[in-house]
């Protein structure tokens, strides 16, 4: 009788809860924002949608938006924080909304361009690259508490396409996505993306 196959591991993201910036529309990089009340909530019922999953690993930005996120879902106690999860550090840009930054250079495109004064696009895909090297050493599930900008460029990544094309996914807050395999490791895919069937209004 054979081995019985393993299953192959799903990389779980969670975008944190929203907060006063992710509702003005302003670059919230390394600002450390709390949650807002909404966000607060609805990272609780994302606690409920995962409550029974397993994961090997969590791991957890820094930020509290995102470790506040991991541990009101019900997983601060075993996530790990790991500093590569942080936003994308926006430099000039930060606190600033997309309307604003266009009016000093028009036609910026943050996937394209960078932020003057933060990360380069080199810099955070080199961030991204080295958690997915990371996630490819754990057998068993991982679940990620990040941010909007830096997992678009960890889905990029994960497919091994250039980093420009992050910027042609979208994620709300505490939106749950699903990275994995198809036939193997060598087959990368997107499983599930920007779910928010958890999160109210």
């Amino acid at each position: 009788m054979s081995d019985e196959v393993q299953p192959l591991p799903l990389i779980y993201l969670a975008r944190h809860g929203e907060t006063s910036w992710s509702i003005s529309g302003q670059h919230t990089g390394l600002t450390d924002l709390p949650l807002t009340e909404r966000g607060a909530l609805n990272a609780r019922r994302l606690g409920e949608r995962l409550k029974s999953e397993t994961f090997a690993r969590v791991f957890t930005s820094p930020l509290q938006r995102a470790s506040h996120t991991c541990e009101l879902s019900g997983f601060g106690t075993i996530a790990g924080v790991d500093d590569d999860l942080v936003e994308w550090n926006y430099g000039d840009y930060e606190g600033m909304t997309s309307i604003e930054i266009d009016l000093q250079r028009p036609g910026w495109e943050l996937f394209r361009d960078g932020c003057p004064g933060g990360e380069s696009v080199a810099e955070v895909s080199a961030r991204a690259d080295r958690v997915i090297d990371r996630l490819r050493t754990v057998e068993g599930n991982v679940l990620l508490f990040s941010h909007g900008h830096f997992l678009l460029m960890l889905a990029a990544r994960w497919l091994g396409l250039n980093a420009a094309i992050g910027r042609h996914f979208f994620l709300n807050t505490t939106a749950l996505s699903i990275l994995g395999y198809h036939h193997g490791r060598q087959d990368p895919v997107i499983r599930l993306w920007n779910d928010c069937n958890h999160a109210g209004n």
